[in-house]
């Protein structure tokens, strides 16, 4: 198993910014209590943090499903507004738990063609954006397949393909690995290695972090209780206990082989 790279300096304009986000459901229940983070271009960041520590309402707040009760969000610049939001929900591509989710078109094709065709795409040029993102998750030979004839990890890489197909800045990945067996997680964590992309993964599998994220935040109780490289996050034994994050038993976080983008 190979370690993240730490080869996308975490350098220049933030691509995302969070600054102060509190939120409340309509229930009176709050979820974010001032969150504020930052991923700037080519990161790939673990978003941590045990059932009911806010990280779907935060995500959920990333392209403006939610919008900030408090504080702000911005992305590329652009404030997560309602002037804003198709913009914004073309630079930020969320790829859900449940492929079924996302996946609801006669084929796979049609399913990674249905994002940029809404945006106007046709002809040749919508042929490319679908070729192009079924290429990058290793998918181009079930195009014409009907995704419910898929096994779960290969729906999971068409939703990550419908993603993709819309050429977003940043991807965000709610519990890839889960469901996964042993083979399509790995090929999913290759996948993952290969995209020049900015990525935020939400997770409950420490190990899945380790292996794809060079940093990691821990969200609890509404607020980001620890930021850093996921090394140090993950070796810190009281910081996982009060937040109810556990390593698999015997999971060694020794030095691995750095791999870099590109090889």
């Amino acid at each position: 198993m190979s370690e993240p790279s730490p080869a996308h300096p975490a350098t220049g304009e933030p691509v995302l910014e969070v600054r102060g986000l509190a939120y409340a459901y309509p229930d009176g229940r709050q979820a974010l209590y001032g969150v504020d983070l930052a991923l700037r271009p080519g990161e790939r960041v673990a978003l941590l943090g045990p059932n009911g520590a806010g990280k779907t309402t935060l995500v959920l707040h990333l392209n403006g499903i939610l919008l900030a009760g408090a504080g702000s969000v911005r992305v590329a610049g652009l404030p997560v507004t309602q002037e804003h939001l198709a913009e914004v929900r073309r630079r930020v591509g969320i790829v859900f738990q449940d492929p079924d989710d996302q996946l609801f078109m006669p084929t796979v094709h049609d399913d990674v063609a249905f994002g940029p065709a809404n945006l106007g795409l046709g002809g040749a040029a919508l042929e490319e954006r679908v070729h192009e993102a079924l290429a990058a998750v290793g998918m181009l030979d079930v195009v014409d397949r009907p995704p419910h004839h898929l096994s779960f990890g290969q729906r999971r890489r068409v939703a990550v393909a419908t993603v993709l197909a819309m050429r977003p800045d940043i991807l965000v990945l709610d519990e890839p690995s889960s469901n996964l067996d042993p083979a399509s997680r790995r090929e999913l964590a290759e996948i993952l290695r290969s995209l020049d992309i900015t990525v935020l993964m939400v997770t409950h599998d420490l190990p899945y972090a380790a292996e794809l994220c060079g940093r990691s935040v821990v969200l609890s109780g509404g607020v980001v209780v620890a930021d850093g490289p996921t090394t140090q996050v993950l070796a810190d034994e009281e910081l996982l206990r009060a937040h109810r994050l556990e390593l698999p038993q015997g999971f060694s976080l020794a030095p691995r082989q750095v791999w870099k983008h590109g090889d």
